[in-house]
């Protein structure tokens, strides 16, 4: 499961970009309650119970279409930036200080997915996951997932394992470090043809149905209904006005 301790490899932030920063804030804080505490330019925080749970933005680069991005924790930005390099990953934003606050690099995997990293300096990263409006799990959509795994285990040192769902087994994959099972904290799809690779995260919510309608309501889409998965809980896949698209989960147990 996630969790706020960050080891190298580990989902650490999210953060939305979206052409209209105020209707995006009213959405999400319509349909998850949070508080969205703006920078007063083109950036804010999105909380719960005063702890960071994800970011807003405007989107500044050109020709990018609105998405949610997920971002992995890592101890030396530019360390990284040169293993993705090695690994065949392509730079999409080279490493660069934000305020004193820590390092951002962002990049593209070699199946089209694109992901970034941070260092942390007086941001450390999000304060609060698996609860009720935070990020509990993420998702890479891929067309070949074993193509890719080698990529992400020579950039991170990801452990990832075959977990048996049924008739298909579900790459799941977790930190260098710990027991696997316990700090798994994303898995691996294939994505859908004719759709593109991306990576997709998922928040918590105490009702998932309640959650999909409040979603409709608001202006968003539904792009999956929602279903049960054994073991796992209830989960929907939606777009929010903008067309970025997120998934929510109450989990199981």
């Amino acid at each position: 499961m996630l969790t706020t301790q960050y080891q190298p490899g580990t989902p650490c932030w999210i953060d939305l970009g979206s052409p209209d920063l105020e209707a995006s804030a009213r959405f999400y804080t319509g349909l998850f309650g949070w508080r969205f505490d703006s920078f007063g330019g083109d950036y804010g925080l999105c909380k719960v119970d005063g702890r960071t749970v994800a970011a807003i933005g405007t989107i500044t680069e050109e020709g990018a279409t609105p998405a949610w991005m997920l971002y992995f924790f890592s101890p030396d930005c530019a360390a990284t930036t040169e293993a993705v390099e090695r690994a065949g990953g392509a730079v999409r934003v080279r490493p660069m200080e934000i305020e004193g606050q820590g390092h951002l690099a962002q990049f593209t995997d070699p199946a089209g997915a694109q992901f970034a990293i941070w260092q942390s300096g007086a941001n450390r990263g999000l304060d609060l996951v698996n609860d009720p409006g935070s990020l509990a799990w993420a998702e890479l959509y891929v067309p070949d997932p074993a193509a890719v795994q080698g990529f992400y285990r020579s950039v991170f040192g990801w452990r990832i394992a075959e977990l048996s769902m049924g008739d298909f087994t579900y790459p799941v994959v977790s930190p260098a470090e710990g027991d696997q099972e316990e700090t798994s904290m994303a898995g691996l799809a294939e994505v859908q043809p004719g759709d593109s690779p991306h990576w997709l995260i998922y928040f918590e919510v105490p009702d998932c149905d309640a959650t999909v309608s409040r979603c409709q309501e608001l202006g968003g889409s539904v792009r999956a209904p929602a279903m049960d998965v054994e073991d796992v809980g209830r989960m929907a896949f939606l777009t929010d006005p903008h067309g970025a698209r997120f998934a929510v989960i109450t989990s199981a147990g």
